[in-house]
């Protein structure tokens, strides 16, 4: 007997690159972020608050972003509506800075923010206007800043917290300081300092009396100095500074004190002109640091985790995680008899009989393990256990990773496996088509570029693209089978929604968050109650057409009569909001604030994609048939289809840029959608060498869209897409690597898993599926009157 050659280390390490090992590197990640995140909790403490107020770091657009928590940038709109909204509960909204001018030049920025015109309302007024102590005050708002003058911790400011201590309506929030005048009186001695100790052990009792009293404390380290730029007669150094700041942190961090450190670290990156007061980005980020700590907890802005406490967990998510750990137990014990059955017969001399036979996948087990992801899931999304950032936009931060996409996109091309690649569309090449759309997306996405137009109207053509080939591949596969069985349709249906479904359970979610769900699963009914109703299209062979020609008759009464009920829901908007907010479907398709806007906007943006992709397929293949399809008119041919489309390209882009915003572009956006789809086929079918290589990483992609956009905005994105989940601080290239890594093999074990799911929850017998569909109406029904659906 020959012997096989042993596998050299090199080529066994090669072996071990696979998709399940992927996953199992994923997993042990997964598991080392959650104790490394679990020790910083014990270690520093789990309030964000802490974070805000203590670190932080300037991005690449000059925007400050704090440690951990995500910032919203309050407008004046945004803050008058925050105290106007407590101040309706009976709260008075109380501010209280006590320092030197440098505190002042925050005061007077922050009642900037607040106030309007005071010639406009007479309910504004600023009394006791003053040195050195002076407030502001809004009736409406019912709202005081008051502002005390003490460049030192000195009577003044020790007699002060005490009066508040024993107040009946004290300050909602204090901010303290020393400043610069009380380091240049003193010489930075030890002497000096042990003083300044004392002074500030006087403050610790009046501080926690307050704090019991929910009054926020907060005591604003020093900022430090740009000796460049000041002076030569002003004496203060850095130095000095710090050893002021290490003295109050050391009386100071075991008291009830906020110790406010990211001012700090603000004014650093920004210095002003004279070297000594605090510029205007620094302001701006103090401002936007305080009105986040006070409002973000009552306001529902997503942009703003930091100081927020995330939404309780309902009765329906513990239910539904409940069932999913009931799934887990009974893999479990189902798992442990097998193997204690299988240790029994080995001590009793038997060996079980086809050992090595693959076992059918437990529909159980995929349960269990979907669970075990979906509780990763709510770890990630809907708990401040890992960290938020805010999203950062730059044309590098876009562009440079969409290069990097399509550079290993080309890297990985190869020849297409596919017994059908000289058909235009084929398998292998709309898998790459959707998995180079996705990776764009997910970049545009990450990145917030919806604020640049012309990116914008790209992903809205990329979009376009997917419903067009929707339509092109349900009807292509209905023009060759003829399939318009319910088999058929609740196999799509569950393959587009298991996972949509699973989430709203879970996290809490309406089905319109994951928009793109809602649109493909609704183009492709309403697609599919058109061509299941008589007249039929019959199954396609070599003949059919060519003996019954009155199947193209058939095809353009359906499209008609889909272009018809588009266009009849387009007419009216009123109408269109009288069919889609009926109940018990209405919840369907508005949004969690009950709005069923967004959806509009949505379906019109694309009301037409799907036809187009219906339309080409119709006459892609009918020109099959006669001879004409593309790639058979040879070299000029090849080249004038690429001018072509070319030119289709380019007209799209032109009339992106020349839009005057983006609604006007949404507008015209349904009827120009075919230039770039039907552009870009013709350029990448422009010759057969092109048709038959196809990009084997986009394919890859491509086989998990569904999953990938719908897990994205929980455990890639965060905070409802308005941020990014932070595995590893402090590194935001390598953090996005790894929440990638994750995000992108959690996708493909959940493609997985509903492959195992799916023949038990929709077999071929169309009666077993029938029953399994009012199986589950019967479990929506007691959920939609919860919620009021009906």
């Amino acid at each position: 007997m020959g012997s096989y050659p042993k596998k050299s280390s090199a080529e066994w390490f090669i072996d071990q690159i696979n998709v399940e090992n992927a996953k199992l590197l994923a997993f042990v990640l997964v598991l080392g972020f959650i104790g490394y995140h679990g020790i910083l909790h014990l270690r520093y403490g789990p309030d964000s608050c802490n974070w805000l107020l203590s670190s932080g770091r300037y991005k690449g657009d000059h925007e400050w972003q704090p440690y951990g928590c995500m910032l919203h940038k309050y407008s004046k709109t945004d803050a008058r509506r925050c105290l106007r909204y407590l101040a309706f509960w009976g709260k008075y909204n109380s501010f209280a800075f006590i320092g030197d001018s440098r505190l002042e030049q925050l005061y007077e920025y922050f009642i900037g923010v607040l106030k309007t015109r005071v010639d406009i309302d007479s309910s504004y007024s600023t009394k006791d206007h003053h040195m050195p102590n002076y407030t502001y005050v809004d009736n409406k708002l019912r709202l005081s800043v008051t502002f005390i003058w003490s460049d030192d911790v000195s009577r003044t400011m020790v007699e002060q917290f005490r009066t508040w201590q024993y107040s009946d309506s004290p300050p909602s929030v204090i901010v303290a300081s020393t400043g610069l005048q009380m380091i240049k009186n003193r010489n930075t001695t030890e002497q000096a300092l042990q003083e300044y100790k004392r002074n500030l052990t006087q403050l610790v009792q009046p501080i926690d009396a307050l704090a019991a009293r929910k009054t926020q404390v907060l005591w604003k380290l020093s900022e430090s100095v740009d000796t460049t730029k000041m002076k030569n007669d002003v004496k203060i150094t850095n130095s000095d500074i710090d050893a002021y700041n290490r003295a109050a942190v050391e009386i100071l961090q075991h008291s009830a004190t906020k110790l406010w450190n990211s001012p700090r670290l603000a004014a650093a990156a920004a210095s002003s002109s004279d070297g000594l007061s605090i510029s205007p980005t620094a302001l701006r980020h103090s401002a936007q640091i305080l009105l986040n700590m006070f409002c973000n907890d009552h306001m529902n802005f997503n942009d703003g985790t930091c100081c927020a406490q995330p939404e309780p967990c309902t009765q329906l998510q513990l239910l539904t995680f409940a069932l999913f750990l009931l799934c887990a137990v009974l893999t479990s014990i189902q798992y442990i008899w097998r193997w204690s059955q299988n240790i029994k017969q080995r001590i009793d001399g038997y060996s079980l009989v086809n050992q090595t036979a693959v076992e059918t996948p437990s529909a159980m087990a995929a349960l269990a393990k979907l669970g075990m992801i979906m509780a990763y899931f709510y770890l990630c999304d809907r708990t401040n256990f890992f960290m938020k950032e805010n999203k950062y936009y730059s044309e590098w931060s876009f562009w440079l990773p969409v290069g990097y996409v399509f550079a290993l996109g080309l890297f990985f091309t190869d020849e297409s496996r596919s017994s059908s690649h000289s058909r235009v569309l084929n398998r292998d090449q709309t898998n790459e088509w959707k998995g180079w759309m996705q990776l764009v997306i997910l970049v545009y996405q990450v990145t917030g570029a919806s604020k640049v137009l012309p990116i914008y109207m790209l992903v809205r053509a990329l979009v376009s693209s997917y419903l067009f080939l929707t339509g092109y591949g349900h009807f292509y596969y209905t023009w060759k089978t003829g399939d318009t069985g319910l088999v058929r349709y609740f196999r799509v249906i569950f393959r587009l929604n298991f996972l949509t479904v699973v989430l709203c359970l879970t996290m809490n979610r309406p089905y319109q968050f994951y928009s793109f769900i809602p649109l493909v699963s609704f183009w492709y009914t309403l697609m599919f109650v058109i061509f299941a109703l008589p007249p039929h299209i019959t199954p396609s062979s070599s003949h059919t057409m060519e003996t019954k020609p009155y199947q193209y008759l058939y095809i353009a009464i359906k499209v008609i009569g889909l272009l018809t009920i588009v266009t009849v829901l387009y007419m009216s908007e009123v109408f269109f909001q009288k069919i889609f907010v009926t109940r018990p479907w209405k919840a369907l398709f508005v949004n969690a604030d009950d709005d069923i806007h967004q959806w509009w906007l949505d379906w019109k943006q694309d009301r037409y994609s799907m036809t187009y992709g219906i339309m080409f397929a119709a006459a892609y293949l009918a020109a099959q048939r006669h001879g004409a399809a593309l790639g058979v008119a040879g070299v000029a041919g090849s080249a004038l289809r690429a001018l072509g489309a070319a030119g289709a390209l380019a007209a799209y882009g032109a009339l992106t840029l020349l839009c005057a915003d983006s609604s006007a572009c949404d507008e015209i956006h349904s009827y120009v959608s075919f230039l770039p789809v039907v552009g870009y086929v013709a350029l990448r079918n422009a010759s057969a060498s092109l048709r038959a290589r196809s990009s084997g990483l986009f394919r890859w992609f491509g086989s998990v869209t569904l999953e990938l956009f719908a897990s994205q905005s929980h455990i890639w994105l965060a905070a409802d897409t308005h941020g990014v989940l932070v595995l590893v601080p402090g590194a935001p290239v390598l953090n996005l690597m790894l929440t990638s890594y994750v995000f992108v093999f959690a996708a493909h074990e959940i493609r997985k898993l509903t492959a195992v799911v799916l023949p038990y929850a929709v077999p071929d017998d169309w009666r077993l599926v029938l029953r399994n569909f009012a199986i589950f109406l019967a479990v929506l029904v007691p959920i939609g009157i919860h919620d009021g659906m009906f």
